[in-house]
């Protein structure tokens, strides 16, 4: 690769990191072809994107970036792998579910929303990372529940009411 190429890549790697607010550093040596492409259609259907990168390019991209990744260059030794994600636990529900018929994919480390998580011991942690999506869903459902008591009670008490006043009336008459 000449040193145009390099920079071409590292440009590259710079913008994706840049663009994506939640990525995966991952180990998927030793995977035979068959295996390493289930995980490709793996990552597909969960929306996840893998790529293989070199660790020295992808150090420099980090190095490029207006972000701080912590201590994930640390964990760039020997094969890395990348997963992007729209959503910050789709890789690792990938992983975890992968794990079940294979050791690897191993996790080095990840970048969730500027929170770095370093280390395979992670991963169940970072599964249980709730989406903005899913955090969305329970707030509403939260602010949702006081109203629907309020609206229960004001048609429950109204039914009284109205039977008291009928009452009431017939008393009367």
């Amino acid at each position: 690769m000449t040193r145009e190429e390099k920079s071409k890549v590292i440009k590259e790697l710079t913008a994706e990191l840049a663009e994506s607010s939640n990525f995966y550093l991952t180990d998927i040596s030793g995977l035979n072809a068959g295996t390493t492409s289930a995980l490709r259609r793996a990552c597909f259907k969960a929306n996840v994107r893998l790529a293989v990168v070199k660790n020295t390019l992808l150090e420099k991209a980090m190095e490029a970036s207006d972000k701080d990744f912590g201590d994930l260059p640390t964990t760039l030794k020997g094969n890395t792998s990348v997963m992007y994600s729209e959503t910050g636990n789709a890789p690792a529900k990938v992983i975890k579910a992968f794990r079940k018929k294979s050791e690897k994919p191993f996790l080095k480390g990840a970048y969730i929303e500027e929170a770095v998580y370093i280390g395979d011991d992670q991963l169940d942690m970072l599964v249980d990372i709730k989406s903005k999506e899913e955090l969305i869903g329970e707030i509403i459902g939260l602010l949702q529940s006081p109203a629907k008591n309020v609206v229960s009670a004001l048609q429950s008490s109204g039914g009284k009411l109205s039977g008291i006043i009928k009452t009431l009336s017939q008393k009367e008459g």
